[in-house]
């Protein structure tokens, strides 16, 4: 360990390395970024403006859309920087730091959408209630619990990281610095890491994955008790964007973080990257605007005063 050199920046080598790729994955990038950013201060900011929409499903899709806009700005402003760099490089401190807000803005993700299931089972399975189960301390508290879990996740595994001692090679075949290609190019054991980043990943994801399955459970039930089949399908209809976006976040990040090493490759990775770090936090918006008649209805007023105006 005496004899080796110490690695003190990482180069990121993206999603390719032509430079006519680059430009074009620059521009599609850029446009992903800007209609994310869009969509998701839109949705805030009609949530905010329009009174019929100060209730907890909203609450929590406020919250959603702000983690959505944190989760894409950590990777892509970078992203983009480097597609027009010469020099693609990253301090192995702001590496480190970058990972743990991947995985802060990640989980804080999946249990506010956890939250977001409590809220269907509530409103659905107890309708005379539901006001009174999701007070507005208690949705306040769920928030406050999916960012405090979410930091604890990130924490545990940033301490380990920070044990780690890297002396070459300094190239990360990806686009970000999440932690399994940090732990390929440790040169110190990383048995350790493993350990903790699977534990927390399974402890952290299940819990939230069983909360969420549970609702969904007794809103299964729930609907399939009501006589009418128009009655089923409008009550559906309340939480099928809530379900397209657990199906869209769910299936890659845990695929992601618990795969063998040996269905590995560069290329599915990246997929898989792009798809719940980059594409989700777009796509929500436009789930939720597409799907909801509330959200439709209080973006087409909000732009007809807009119009108005002008």
């Amino acid at each position: 360990m005496e004899n080796q050199t110490t690695v003190t920046e990482f180069i990121l080598l993206g999603l390719s390395s032509d430079q006519q790729m680059q430009i074009f994955l620059f521009l599609v990038f850029l446009v992903i970024y800007l209609v994310t950013l869009v969509g998701n201060i839109l949705i805030m900011v009609v949530i905010r403006a329009d009174t019929q929409l100060h209730t907890p499903m909203y609450f929590f899709l406020f919250h959603l859309s702000f983690v959505d806009i944190c989760y894409s700005s950590v990777t892509v402003p970078k992203m983009l920087m480097n597609f027009l760099a010469e020099h693609k490089t990253i301090s192995v401190n702001g590496c480190i730091a970058q990972m743990f807000f991947i995985i802060l803005s990640g989980s804080a993700e999946l249990f506010i959408l956890s939250a977001m299931a409590y809220d269907r089972y509530a409103a659905i399975c107890d309708p005379l209630h539901y006001m009174e189960i999701m007070r507005n301390g208690i949705c306040v508290q769920l928030v406050s619990g999916a960012w405090t879990i979410g930091c604890f996740y990130a924490l545990i595994n940033t301490i380990f990281a920070l044990r780690l001692h890297f002396c070459g090679p300094n190239q990360i075949r990806h686009f970000n610095c999440e932690l399994p290609r940090l732990l390929q190019l440790s040169c110190t054991e990383t048995l350790t890491n493993q350990v903790v980043l699977l534990t927390s990943a399974v402890i952290f994801g299940s819990s939230s994955f069983l909360l969420t399955l549970i609702s969904y459970i007794h809103v299964i039930a729930t609907i399939l008790r009501i006589p009418s089949a128009e009655g089923r399908r409008k009550t559906f209809s309340t939480c099928s964007s809530h379900l397209i976006v657990i199906g869209l976040l769910y299936v890659t990040g845990f695929f992601q973080y618990t795969k063998p090493s040996s269905v590995s490759s560069v290329l599915l990775d990246e997929i898989v990257s792009v798809q719940y770090s980059i594409l989700t936090p777009m796509l929500n918006p436009i789930i939720y605007s597409l799907k909801n008649k509330e959200v439709k209805r209080a973006v087409g007023k909000i732009m007809g005063k807009f119009w108005f105006l002008k």
